[in-house]
């Protein structure tokens, strides 16, 4: 069996890796501080510590809320880190929410899924109006996973405006094939129980992004995503896997145009 490890690994492969995490921890606890009141922080949504999301105001009513949820391979990472990418939606008077979940090996990627999708649920019974999904890399895949059939309810269902898968992992099947399948533990059959690529087209309107600098193996799993839904795929030009969410802090962004039409 070919050891896939190297073809999944991202920072070896992007100048100054390592600078990124803390420039985003930087920015976020700014962001935070400057919201002040508007900036709720820790809701949970169920029993464990990580089982909670935080929430982002704008400073009129709400006209919208984009869930963002975040990578790392399902074993890294917090939301805090992620909340400037808060301030593109903000700016356009978009509430913001951005759950953390629990992270591998303590639980199962199929578990995670289910973890978002009460958060999903939470948020929506906590709000009103459309909502959009936008996930990065594992985080991709997860908000890709809500729109299979019976994953979220009816109700909220109706309320999805658009969906787009950040770098998305969709087929999960080669990376049974790396090191990191340790924490995963998965099988071929769990591994396809959780590929979005095998699940239906959703009805909600989809876009795939990824940048065109990235890993081939992300590049090949986001045209597969795009491929098996008959969705919409951007390629950002210039972008690798850490600086393509990038323009979610930018009212004027690219993926923000996509994410919300008003």
């Amino acid at each position: 069996m070919t050891d896939l490890s190297d073809a999944y690994a991202n920072g070896a492969y992007i100048d100054g890796a390592a600078l990124y995490p803390p420039r985003w921890d930087a920015a976020s606890k700014a962001l935070r501080e400057a919201l002040g009141d508007r900036a709720e922080l820790g809701i949970p949504y169920g029993p464990s510590q990580r089982q909670a999301y935080d929430f982002f105001q704008p400073e009129q009513s709400a006209k919208g809320t984009l869930i963002f949820v975040h990578g790392g391979y399902w074993r890294m990472f917090d939301r805090d880190i992620w909340s400037f990418l808060a301030e593109g939606a903000l700016a356009r008077g978009w509430a913001v929410a951005m759950p953390s979940y629990d992270l591998c090996p303590q639980v199962g990627i199929a578990m995670i899924t289910q973890q978002i999708a009460q958060a999903v649920q939470h948020i929506a019974g906590c709000t009103e109006g459309p909502i959009s999904l936008a996930g990065h890399s594992a985080g991709g895949h997860l908000v890709a996973r809500m729109v299979a059939p019976g994953m979220l309810p009816a109700a909220v269902m109706d309320r999805l405006q658009h969906v787009v898968p950040i770098s998305p992992l969709s087929d999960l099947e080669p990376l049974c094939q790396t090191d990191m399948n340790a924490y995963f533990q998965m099988d071929a059959g769990m591994a396809r129980a959780e590929s979005p690529m095998l699940q239906p087209a959703p009805q909600t309107k989809a876009t795939v992004w990824v940048g065109s600098d990235e890993r081939p193996a992300f590049l090949d799993q986001a045209m597969w995503l795009a491929d098996a839904w008959q969705c919409d795929q951007v390629v950002a030009q210039g972008k690798h896997h850490f600086d393509v969410i990038d323009t979610l802090a930018d009212p004027d962004g690219d993926i923000l145009s996509v994410l919300i039409v008003e």
